[in-house]
């Protein structure tokens, strides 16, 4: 394990403290709970944003592929 040294706003510390006085874990669980289900959050933000990019690329071009399809002569 790494040891980390951080400042806590006192209103956050506090209401940790309020919280801890009443659940059955030491502070430095909850902080690594806390940080590993944040992480999680931020993973899942930015595999959204890399889908969304990805997705608007496709979009692009199946509009393209469409318009070069329409502009087919068939020889109906």
């Amino acid at each position: 394990m790494k040891t980390v040294s951080l400042k806590i706003d006192e209103s956050v510390f506090g209401e940790t403290e309020k919280i801890l006085s009443r659940i059955n874990i030491s502070r430095n669980r909850y902080i690594n709970e806390a940080i590993d289900y944040y992480n999680k959050i931020q993973k899942k933000q930015i595999l959204q944003k890399r889908l969304k990019i990805e997705s608007e690329l496709v979009r692009m071009e199946s509009m393209n592929v469409l318009k070069d399809f329409e502009s087919m002569d068939y020889g109906d």
